[in-house]
């Protein structure tokens, strides 16, 4: 008796223990779960009883100061399956593939992939998307989304810029702006069982996207148009590499129209706009692509040409190196050191006052007013005029000048980078310097964005840009205004005189490097009214076939250009 009741206790303590040590395990087992496995199976269990789908946010609008819309959005659709979800597989196959023009291998790899969402196709046309949605299949998703839209295809591509497939900025004003632009997302949360098929009767809760910004920029749909336009008829006419037009508010820096033809279309970005001779594929490809969306106006630099000159007297004026009582007498050429510089006109100018110099563009007389200048005066007014530094444009990418070293500069230097020749800067650097020259010393920065204003209309940002005054005297501003207007009226710019309008501007024709090799760059820049100008523009002719003077070609486009944008934009007549 007694030994059974010893054997029985001893059956009962092995069975708790078994008990206990089974437990033991189980607890251990359940802690290291919990403490170190914690954030995986809290992952797994979201994912069976919980699916997200995100919802898209609009981008915000791209639009020019009058309010039309240069960039927007279109409705298009991402369609997913759910694997869990779909009953009938082969139908589900079948359609996908005939309404996505996506082979039924393709499309049966996604669709029979065990996953909780698996995307099938984005950017589908909503037409199209809404056929899907129609054959009410189980387990077939269709959200709408949104796709970038240009309205004008190739206006203002190289300031407008693109965005992905991910509707994200990549160049131009898209990327530049992109936080203002992009707007945050919102999701749909699915209540699902454990083996991921939804919950009758479970409402779907949302987080709804909030829509970017739109971006109101000082571009002028009218005059961008225009501009570009005979940016293009100068293209054909003059079988040229390339021609880029700028039109800019000299007082504040608001930029237009920025045109450089040949522009991409937007709405195609990815497809070269000229035809390939070889079959060009890879990073070769990739190269053409990124320069077909370069902007000449900020991206490259150039010799600029007699241009230049503007900058060249009005820091010889500033710094008392000349006056107007200035005379020089030009013989045909001049010679610094071993270097002999020509004047255009080989016969000479003769004696010249300092304006008449200006108005004949002489080469010579500009060495001797840039020798009086110096170096160290030279340097310091390209610093005042913007020529040392960047524009601060608001746009990426943006080229630096190219100049000597100061502490380099000879006599050679001083007098080719005098007329013009020997350094680089970018074309909206000379139209700053410009700008500053003929408004009464203020150094601007040029820009397009105007304010960001959310998608009720309120909440408006206004972009503010920095200035700098007294970059000149105005009394140094004034004189060079009436001397750019005998330019046109009387000297090299007579292509770009209006009967109505008061017209102030300098031509340039840049030969290119290497020098003989029968390439030239030639350019005008006009502003107007001469007295008080409301507006600059500048027209660059890269590689003109036949004639290639600045003045014979270029300043005529300018012409055209007021003739048209002048009573439009309600610029003073005389």
């Amino acid at each position: 008796m007694f030994s059974n009741k010893t054997r029985h206790r001893k059956k009962i303590l092995v069975s708790a223990l078994t008990v206990l040590l089974v437990l033991v395990v189980l607890m251990g087992k359940l802690g290291y779960i919990m403490i170190f496995q914690s954030e995986y199976y809290l992952a797994r269990a979201d994912l069976l009883h919980e699916r997200e789908r995100s919802i898209k946010a609009s981008r915000g609008n791209i639009l020019d100061t009058n309010g039309v819309v240069l960039a927007s959005n279109k409705t298009v659709c991402t369609i997913s399956v759910i694997y869990s979800q779909v009953k009938d597989p082969e139908k589900v196959i079948a359609m996908l593939s005939s309404e996505l023009g996506i082979s039924e291998d393709d499309v049966r790899k996604r669709v029979e992939k065990v996953t909780s969402i698996e995307r099938i196709k984005t950017n589908v046309d909503k037409t199209v998307g809404d056929k899907i949605r129609n054959y009410c299949l189980a387990g077939v998703k269709v959200d709408e989304d949104y796709k970038r839209y240009y309205p004008f295809d190739t206006l203002a591509s190289k300031v407008l810029g693109f965005t992905g497939s991910d509707n994200q900025g990549i160049v131009g004003l898209e990327v530049k702006y992109e936080d203002y632009l992009a707007g945050q997302n919102g999701m749909i949360l699915t209540l699902t069982d454990a083996s991921g098929v939804e919950l009758d009767g479970a409402e779907e809760s949302r987080l709804e996207p909030i829509a970017g910004k739109n971006i109101y920029t000082s571009i002028d749909y009218n005059v961008q148009l225009y501009a570009q336009q005979l940016a293009i008829k100068a293209l054909e006419e003059k079988q040229a590499k390339s021609v880029s037009i700028i039109v800019m508010n000299p007082k504040n820096g608001e930029i237009l129209a920025m045109v450089n033809v040949p522009e991409y279309n937007l709405n195609d970005p990815y497809t070269l706009n000229y035809d390939l001779v070889d079959n060009v594929t890879g990073e070769a490809y990739q190269d053409l692509l990124n320069n077909m969306w370069r902007s000449f106006c900020i991206n490259d630099t150039y010799e600029p040409g007699s241009t230049f000159k503007m900058i060249t007297g009005t820091a010889a004026l500033e710094s008392g190196a000349v006056s107007l009582a200035s005379t020089y007498t030009c013989t045909g050429s001049t010679t610094v050191e071993d270097r002999r510089i020509r004047c255009a006109k080989t016969t000479g100018h003769g004696a010249q006052t300092f304006a008449q110099t200006v108005m004949n563009s002489c080469n010579p007389a500009f060495v001797e007013w840039g020798l009086r200048t110096g170096v160290d005066n030279f340097y310091l007014y390209l610093s005042k005029l913007g020529i040392t530094s960047k524009t601060g444009v608001d746009l990426p990418g943006e080229a630096s000048s190219i100049l000597h070293k100061k502490e380099n500069v000879g006599p050679v230097e001083l007098a080719t980078m005098s007329f013009g020749q020997s350094f680089q800067i970018t074309p909206l650097q000379l139209l700053r310097a410009t700008s500053a020259i003929i408004n009464g010393g203020t150094l601007i920065t040029p820009h397009f964005a105007v304010k960001a204003v959310d998608a009720t209309g309120n909440n408006a940002e206004v972009f503010h840009y920095q200035t700098i005054e007294n970059a000149i005297e105005k009394s140094t501003s004034d004189t060079m205004k009436e001397i750019l207007k005998q330019v046109v009226e009387q000297g090299g710019g007579i292509n770009a005189y209006m009967e109505n309008y008061s017209i102030g501007g300098k031509t340039a024709t840049s030969e290119k490097l290497p020098r003989g090799n029968g390439k030239y760059i030639s350019s005008f820049i006009g502003f107007v009214p001469a007295e008080d100008p409301q507006l600059v523009a500048m027209c660059i002719i890269d590689e003109p076939v036949g004639v290639y003077y600045g003045g014979t070609i270029s300043a005529p486009v300018i012409k055209q250009l007021f003739e048209n944008i002048l009573p439009y934009l309600n610029i003073p007549t005389r």
